[in-house]
């Protein structure tokens, strides 16, 4: 092994931590400007306002709505070069089973950028705002596949585990109608991001009972999942940590709706809700991935 390759190997894993972690903070970070009202903090795009790239006083909004929605772009920037230095380490390591998954986390970030100025030249239109929040669910996705793969090759597990599999889809497939009826939940409420932004028209209040109700219909899966008599080991631990973090999740969506939706929680929830995702997805990891 050369030494080129042996550095590219060992940067490999701190990469792919990495651009975890950022994906998870792009989401995070992207509620933030929504619950502070700085969606439209830079109202053009792809430069902040007329003329320039960066923030400059404006009667539209103030300087500090106005840095919260730049420091959001400059995430996205952060993204990209962090992909494009897991792509130079993986194709140096000869790691040819990650190289998909780290094209597609550059091109999911490209398409991130697109989405974000549709989303502003749409002034917050509440769809582009939740197809927004989708596609980082599937950048997520991506990276903790990468994440988890990240010191060594796996290989997709024998036909002897079809059930556990159907059960595993029908876990992951639900997390994410959780996830995608929650942004209607969002598009649908108070936290619009501007005081102008159009709102979705429908009751807040039957989706948002709708919304745990499919909460409540997941946590008893991920029991009767867990309960299932032919499990791998991780797959139970992971399935423990989901119930752990979508109770935690449950409970802060519950607090914040008789609570009046108050920012903080608000955000809590934003995070809970991109680390259920986590946890969702190395529950079908763990089943339908071993190592080589």
């Amino acid at each position: 092994m050369s030494k080129g390759e042996s550095l590219a190997r060992r940067t490999l894993a701190p990469f792919a931590s990495l651009l975890l972690f950022l994906q998870a903070a792009l989401l995070v970070t992207g509620g933030a400007v929504r619950l502070t009202g700085s969606g439209l903090g830079c109202p053009t795009w792809p430069q902040c306002t007329p003329g320039s790239y960066t923030p400059v006083p404006h009667q539209v909004q103030g300087q500090l709505h106005a840095w919260i929605e730049f420091g959001n772009r400059l995430l996205t920037f952060a993204l990209f070069f962090a992909a494009i230095a897991t792509i130079i380490s993986v194709y140096r390591s000869h790691r040819r089973d990650l190289r998909f998954l780290t094209v597609t986390q550059l091109v999911g970030i490209l398409a991130q950028g697109v989405l974000g100025g549709i989303t502003v030249l749409t002034k917050l239109n509440p769809l582009a705002v939740a197809s927004h929040f989708i596609l980082s669910i599937f950048l997520i996705a991506a990276a903790t596949s990468l994440y988890s793969r990240r010191k060594q090759p796996y290989v997709r597990t024998s036909s002897s585990h079809v059930g556990i599999s159907r059960y595993s889809t029908l876990h992951m497939c639900l997390s994410f109608l959780v996830i995608a009826v929650g942004t209607l939940v969002t598009g649908s409420g108070p936290h619009a991001g501007d005081l102008q932004a159009p709102r979705l028209h429908l009751d807040i209040r039957h989706i948002a009972y709708f919304h745990g109700a499919l909460v409540v219909l997941l946590l008893l899966l991920t029991i009767f999942f867990f309960l299932h008599h032919d499990h791998r080991y991780e797959t139970k631990r992971w399935l423990a940590i989901f119930f752990i973090l979508a109770m935690a999740q449950g409970a802060i969506g519950y607090i914040q709706y008789i609570k009046g939706v108050p920012e903080l929680l608000v955000g809590t929830h934003l995070l809970g809700s991109s680390l259920v995702w986590i946890a969702a997805w190395r529950v079908r990891l763990s089943v339908v991935r071993k190592p080589a």
